[in-house]
């Protein structure tokens, strides 16, 4: 079972994970041990809310297919526990900013004084303009 917050959980059959050659330099282990993490969600199959589906499909995310596939390579550490750990942390972390509501921006508009005293500087730097072109040197 995986816990993604208090309410929500995945169950371990919704999550496809596959041991894979890590790309990169390498040392003795080069080629021969699979320590990277292939991770594959469905997120139509999940059993998430309707909601958060819609959300995560949505998403301008790369790394969600067309068809709701959400890819992920796990590759960072050097051993396969290590990145298998890193791969779902990384899963609940895409699916929990789906839970995420952006608060709707309210425009503000500048107060009284505030547009007052923006036409005295206008009238002030005005008056002083005027005053420049009338003095004789």
């Amino acid at each position: 079972m995986i816990f993604i917050s208090h309410t929500m959980r995945l169950s371990d059959s919704e999550v496809d994970m596959h041991a894979i050659r890590a790309q990169g330099a390498g040392g003795q282990n080069v080629n021969k041990v699979a320590s990277a993490i292939h991770l594959r969600f469905d997120i139509n199959a999940s059993s998430l809310s309707e909601e958060h589906k819609r959300r995560l499909l949505n998403s301008k995310d790369s790394r969600v297919t067309k068809d709701g596939i959400f890819v992920l390579k796990a590759q960072q550490y050097r051993t396969q526990e290590r990145n298998k750990i890193d791969a779902l942390e990384r899963l609940k972390a895409f699916i929990l900013q789906s839970t995420k509501t952006l608060a709707t921006r309210k425009p503000t508009k500048p107060s009284k004084s505030a547009k007052r005293k923006r036409v005295d500087q206008k009238t002030q730097r005005g008056k002083i303009k005027a005053l420049r072109g009338k003095v004789d040197f």
